[in-house]
């Protein structure tokens, strides 16, 4: 029984730890953002075509590993105790270590959906990689295009996703 809780537990530390790339959203700002002045400009989009993003799962994947080592020291040690309190410690000690082993399974980057939208600006065409959905972009209209950094686009979206069914 204990040992069931025990990969059920860590097999939902496994599966709950992906990034979602939400705060590379175009829509979405750092505080250190808001209520400073950030030159935009308009654009055309010409295209828009569903990609997929690499981001950053470190900080999830330490949180797996962190977590799996607790639960597999906690199952382990309450699987040794069954027999004598020598196995407790070295079942803990090695379900710790098998847990935190299984948590780095996790891979330190996920992929996002995300856009590659080809706009017109200035009579040339360019392109910009966005974590976004393709409904978020309507083809042969005019975006708001944020300058962030050095070489850092933000193009806004300029349509609406429909809202999903519930059924």
């Amino acid at each position: 029984m204990i040992k069931r809780c025990l990969v059920l537990s860590i097999a939902a530390v496994l599966t709950g730890c992906q990034a979602t790339g939400e705060q590379y959203q175009a829509d979405v700002f750092d505080a250190s953002q808001v209520n400073t002045q950030q030159e935009a400009k308009t654009v055309k989009i010409l295209t828009v075509s569903p990609s997929k993003i690499k981001v950053s799962n470190e900080k999830n994947q330490k949180a797996a590993m962190m977590v799996g080592g607790l639960l597999g020291a906690i199952g382990g040690a309450a699987l040794g105790a069954q027999n004598h309190r020598d196995t407790a410690i070295v079942g803990g000690v090695a379900g710790g270590a098998a847990g935190a082993m299984a948590g780095s399974l996790v891979s330190d980057t996920s992929l996002v959906p995300g856009v590659l939208i080809g706009y017109s600006e200035n009579g040339k065409i360019f392109t910009s990689a966005q974590v976004g959905r393709p409904c978020e972009f309507k083809i042969g209209e005019i975006s708001l295009m944020v300058m962030m950094l050095s070489n850092e686009t933000r193009i806004q979206p300029n349509a609406t996703c429909p809202e999903p069914t519930k059924s």
